[in-house]
C-alpha cells in the first residue's frame, strides 16, 4: 500500500512538471484550498487567544477531515497507532469493548466475551452517553477509545442507554488486562462440537485448528455449531483462513474500491485442513466485519446453515497507513463482497433461519459463569485426577449451556438433521 502511495505521488509530480500551459488554471483551482488552509493555520497560530502548537492544529485538522468521511476513517496519534497494533495481537489494557460512531452516537458494536465490559452487562446496540461524566455528543471515535482505555485496575464510569431502556444508567467498570483467547470449544453431544470465536486476532486460526485437532484425536467429529455472535471482527487474513478451513475451493471474499480494476480476490487454498462435517453458524447484530465475511462465505458456498439474527453490516475495508512521525491514518479504501457479489455494508448477512435469542428465566441458582477460576488463568497447573469426573463436568456444562441458550439448542438439533435435509433437496 505504501509503495502504491509513493507511485501516485511520483506520477503526480511528473504530471505537474510536464503539463502544458493550459492546465495552469486547473492546477490553481486544485491548490487553492491548500493555500486557504495555510492562511487559516497561520492566522490561528498567531492570533488565537491561547498558545497552541502548529502540530496540534494540523493533527486536529487532519482528524476532522477524515472523520467527516465515514464512521471508521480517522487520524491515529502515536499512542492510538500503538494501541491499535496491540489490540490485534490479542492482549491490551482496557474494558474489552468494540465501539463505533453510528449516526453521530457512540454505540457498542459488541463487548468481547469474558472481559470487564461483558461482565458489566454491556450489549450490542447500547449507547454510551457519557465517559467519566463527559458527554460523548461531540467526541471523536479515537478520543472515546482513549478515554475508555487506561491502566489496569483503574475505573471508568460509563453512562449507558440500553437498546430496550427508557432511562440511562451509570456503570462503573474496572479496567483489566484484556488477554483474549479468541476460540472456545465445548462438546454438546458425542461427536457434536461447539466452537465459539470471540474475535479474529493473530492467533484465531491456530487456536481453532488446535481445538479441532485435539477433539478429533478422541472423538469422531459429526458436526459443528460455529458461534460468531457478538464477534466484532478483526483481521481480514484470519477471517479468510478460518473460512478456508471449511471451504474446499473457490472465492471466499473480494474487496473492491472506487477503482474497479483494483479488485482483490481471496480464494480457498489447500484442502489439507478442510473440515467436511455439517455446520450450523450462529450470528446476531453483534457479528461484524470479519465474522460477516466468514458467515457470508459459508452461506454462499452452501457450506453452513445460518441461524439467529441479521448481522451488524460493517462491510468496509480500512487501510492503516503509517506516517513518518509514528502516527497514522485509518482510511476506508474499499468494500467487502461475498462470493455471490453481495455487499455487506449497512445490509449485514441475513440468516437462513431467523431465530432471536430468548434470555433464560432467572432462577434462585447463582449464575457462576462469570467467576474467574484457577483453570481460567494462564499457565495454570493441569489436574492429574480422574478423567471420568472431568467428563461428567463437561457434560454438565454442555447441559447447562443448552438449557440457557435457545439458539444453541436449536443449532444442535439442526446440525444433527442437516445430512437428511440435504438428501431431501
Amino acid at each position: 500500500m505504501r509503495k502504491s502511495l509513493w507511485m501516485i505521488a511520483i506520477i503526480s509530480l511528473f504530471v505537474i512538471s510536464v503539463a502544458p500551459q493550459p492546465t495552469q488554471a486547473v492546477d490553481k483551482d486544485r491548490f487553492e484550498p491548500l493555500r486557504r488552509f495555510s492562511q487559516v493555520l497561520d492566522l490561528v497560530e498567531h492570533n488565537y487567544v491561547k498558545d497552541i502548537s502548529r502540530k496540534e492544529l494540523v493533527d486536529d485538522a487532519v482528524k476532522g477531515m477524515l472523520e467527516q468521511l465515514d464512521p471508521h476513517s480517522t487520524f491515529l496519534s502515536t499512542n492510538d497507532f500503538k494501541e491499535m497494533q496491540e489490540s490485534t495481537s490479542g492482549e491490551f489494557s482496557g474494558i474489552g469493548i468494540e465501539i463505533s460512531m453510528e449516526k453521530g452516537r457512540l454505540t457498542v458494536i459488541s463487548p468481547i466475551e469474558d472481559t470487564p465490559a461483558y461482565k458489566a452487562g454491556l450489549k450490542p446496540g447500547d449507547l454510551i452517553l457519557e465517559i467519566d461524566g463527559d458527554s460523548t455528543q461531540s467526541i471523536s471515535l479515537m478520543e472515546a477509545v482513549g478515554k475508555i482505555r487506561g491502566k489496569r485496575g483503574t475505573d471508568v464510569i460509563l453512562t449507558i442507554l440500553h437498546k430496550d431502556a427508557n432511562k440511562p444508567k451509570k456503570v462503573t467498570i474496572t479496567r483489566g488486562s484484556i488477554q483474549i483467547k479468541s476460540v472456545k470449544n465445548q462438546e454438546l453431544e458425542d461427536g457434536y462440537l461447539y466452537l465459539r470465536l470471540t474475535r479474529f486476532n493473530e492467533n484465531t486460526t491456530r487456536e481453532m485448528h488446535s481445538a479441532l485437532k485435539k477433539y478429533k484425536k478422541s472423538h469422531t467429529l459429526k458436526g459443528i455449531v460455529l458461534d460468531l455472535r457478538n464477534n466484532p471482527g478483526g483481521l481480514l487474513t484470519q477471517a479468510v483462513s478460518v473460512a478456508d478451513t471449511f471451504i474446499d475451493e473457490g472465492l471466499i471474499v473480494y474487496i473492491e474500491g472506487r477503482n474497479k480494476a483494483g479488485r482483490v480476490n481471496y480464494n480457498a487454498k489447500e484442502k489439507a485442513n478442510d473440515v467436511v462435517v455439517p455446520i450450523v453458524t450462529l450470528i446476531n447484530a453483534g457479528s461484524a466485519s470479519a465474522s460477516e465475511i466468514v458467515a457470508g462465505a459459508l452461506k454462499d458456498h452452501d457450506r453452513a446453515l445460518l441461524v439467529g439474527e441479521r448481522s451488524f453490516g460493517k462491510g468496509s475495508v480500512q487501510t492503516i497507513i503509517p506516517m513518518p512521525d509514528g502516527s497514522g491514518i485509518k482510511l476506508t479504501t474499499a468494500l467487502y463482497y461475498t462470493p455471490s457479489g453481495r455487499s455487506i455494508q449497512a445490509e449485514g448477512i441475513e440468516p437462513d433461519i431467523i431465530y432471536p435469542f430468548v434470555p433464560p428465566k432467572v432462577d434462585n441458582e447463582k449464575d457462576d459463569s462469570f467467576i474467574v477460576r484457577e483453570k481460567d488463568l494462564n499457565r495454570h497447573l493441569e489436574n492429574s485426577g480422574d478423567g471420568k469426573k472431568s467428563k461428567k463436568k463437561q457434560d454438565e456444562k454442555a447441559k447447562k449451556m443448552l438449557e440457557r441458550d435457545n439458539q444453541i439448542r436449536l443449532s444442535l438439533q439442526l446440525v444433527k438433521q442437516l445430512p437428511r435435509l440435504k438428501e431431501i433437496k
